[in-house]
């Protein structure tokens, strides 16, 4: 009974907000659901893979500078994020015979490369409906204006101003409509994209730690390349 009512509470206002909107925001509400289903399997993408959790691999990595590199295997191989991938690919490639150091690193920044692409799966359709529902909205404005004031112009002398402003009112509803499908998306997209820049940051911090064997320095927000013990200059990805 209160499922009912409940259901009968939050359909009702939908009904009529698509009766007065018309085929604009049933288009809308369409996009509003899918970006909802997009941004659902982004949140559970980032959880699976462990983005923002950092703390075990740069403790793997510190033991392994430290040279207590059984241990640090051993605390990267539980670490099923992202960075923990990373520093243990490195360690499995330090521990290869005749491996050099060059191909290393050209092995790993096509590894960090992939990780990159697929954490940004999923955001180029989310930032087209964040860019597209404000001008599908408008664009049901504007045909609702071109009829409000074709009814006028039919009415003649006889025009009633408040059947013009009720008119012009629900023109205006798809716009409406339009930016809070798109604000929503909008301030996710940018959300993701800050951790993404934080994941890819921490992956070049951790890759430039481990061929330095020293910790990375930020000035400005960049990354400082550390000086090997050869006084070559290591270099981010």
């Amino acid at each position: 009974m209160d499922s009912s009512t409940d259901l009968t509470t939050w359909a009702a206002p939908l009904a009529d907000l698509v009766e007065q909107g018309g085929p604009v925001v049933v288009i809308l509400l369409s996009l509003s659901v899918f970006a909802l289903a997009l941004a659902l399997a982004k949140l559970a993408q980032f959880a699976l893979l462990g983005i923002g959790r950092h703390g075990r691999a740069k403790k793997a990595l510190a033991l392994w500078i430290d040279g207590r590199r059984e241990e640090a295997a051993a605390a990267v191989a539980r670490d099923r994020s992202v960075l923990g991938e990373v520093v243990a690919l490195l360690m499995r490639g330090a521990t290869v015979s005749g491996a050099s150091e060059q191909r290393l690193r050209e092995d790993i920044e096509r590894v960090c490369l992939n990780r990159s692409a697929r954490l940004r799966r999923f955001l180029r359709p989310l930032d087209m409906i964040a860019q597209t529902a404000p001008l599908i909205g408008l664009f049901g404005t504007v045909l609702g204006m071109i009829e409000a004031f074709r009814a006028m112009q039919q009415a003649g002398a006889a025009v009633d101003p408040s059947v013009l402003a009720g008119g012009i009112w629900v023109a205006l509803l798809t716009t409406a409509v339009g930016l809070a499908v798109a604000i929503p998306a909008s301030a996710f997209v940018g959300w993701c994209d800050g951790r993404i820049e934080r994941e890819q940051s921490a992956m070049e911090e951790a890759v430039l730690a481990f061929f330095s064997g020293a910790p990375t320095e930020r000035v400005s927000g960049k990354v400082v390349p550390i000086p090997t013990h050869k006084g070559e200059r290591s270099h981010a990805l």
